[in-house]
């Protein structure tokens, strides 16, 4: 049987209909696309994410514009199952098979461990990133004063310090302030978020700011994980009875930007005249003093129950607890008296 041989009409229509499907083929794949905003782009793919679910993050941010072509287009690249964990910066005006090339063949950037310690002043925070990962201190000094960066995290206070939680962290180096000031941020306010915590703040009458407060004098009270509850319990004592808190660490707070030996407190540190002063003002302070942790978080939340009204330094790294006045003052008095002798 002869085969049909096609006339020259019928393969002019064929080719220019190849064509023309080749060039839609090419400009739909191999064309570049490009968003809006500063470039590069930072794109995290979590560990574990499907495909899909990376396709489905890139359209919601605008990075690509049509998720039906990016699935097509790794269809036909093979790169169903291949992409790798990882932050990568996404140059403006990129393909669909480009950006493949880079999710699956491409260097993620390079993470830095970083352990933040628990009840860190924000300057020292501030110092401690641009040593590890290499931001600017004084931008991320400026940022948690900026009421409009502060308001885009959902807070709203006058002031970060307190609010960024300290953890041991994986930071992608080259991150930028803002990202690293929201992925502190986020994690405390996941942490406070949990039921059962925002179900004690209602049953001790307090708000977040409150407790993280209360938790910041509780974590620059001591060391000594294990005496934060009873810690609490004596400053939850001291203001249901109305004393003045008498907190060491708010003077601290105050002096800390005067002297280098910032634990060094003074008789007359105890009178100026400052709404952080626990000494001449009663109640919390208007603010936390540092960044509390997790530990000092829980002590606030749930105190330990006791009679104990006042502590001092046992000269060990933890305290001797008293019930009254006068036996406060005979543990001042070993205290002074062993630290005289050392």
């Amino acid at each position: 049987m002869a085969l049909a041989v096609m006339s020259k009409k019928e393969l002019y229509i064929f080719a220019v209909a190849f064509g023309f499907f080749l060039g839609i083929l090419i400009f739909t794949f191999y064309f570049p696309n490009y968003y809006n905003g500063d470039e590069p782009v930072k794109f995290e793919i979590k560990r574990g994410a499907s495909l899909n679910e990376v396709i489905e993050e890139l359209y919601e941010k605008g990075i690509i514009p049509s998720k039906t072509n990016m699935k097509i287009a790794a269809l036909i690249s093979g790169s169903e199952k291949n992409v790798k964990a990882g932050v990568y910066e996404i140059p403006n005006g990129i393909s669909y098979l480009k950006l493949l090339q880079i999710l699956t063949e491409g260097q993620p950037l390079p993470q830095k461990l970083v352990t933040i310690q628990e009840g860190i002043w924000q300057e020292k925070l501030a110092a401690l990133l641009e040593e590890q990962i290499g931001i600017s201190s004084a931008r991320f000094m400026k940022l948690s004063r900026n009421k409009e960066f502060i308001k885009s995290l959902g807070l709203n206070v006058d002031y970060l310090e307190g609010y960024l939680l300290p953890e041991t962290y994986y930071f992608y180096l080259g991150s930028t302030e803002e990202e690293i000031i929201k992925r502190l941020s986020d994690e405390m306010q996941k942490y406070l978020s949990k039921p059962e915590y925002v179900k004690r703040m209602k049953e001790l009458g307090m708000t977040e700011h409150q407790i993280l407060t209360m938790a910041s004098i509780i974590d620059g009270e001591s060391n000594v994980v294990s005496e934060f509850r009873r810690i609490a319990g004596v400053y939850y004592n001291r203001l249901k009875r109305g004393m003045l808190l008498q907190a060491d660490p708010t003077i601290q707070y105050i002096v800390r930007h005067r002297r280098k030996k910032v634990n060094k407190i003074y008789y007359k540190d105890l009178e100026i005249d400052s709404p952080f002063n626990t000494y001449k003002y009663p109640g919390l302070p208007p603010a936390p003093i540092n960044n509390p942790g997790k530990d000092a978080i829980r002590a606030a939340l749930y105190p330990e129950k006791h009679d104990y009204y006042y502590f001092v330094a046992d000269g060990h790294g933890g305290h001797v607890f008293s019930r009254t006045h006068s036996q406060h003052l005979r543990n001042v008095r070993r205290y002074r008296a062993w630290r005289d002798s050392r």
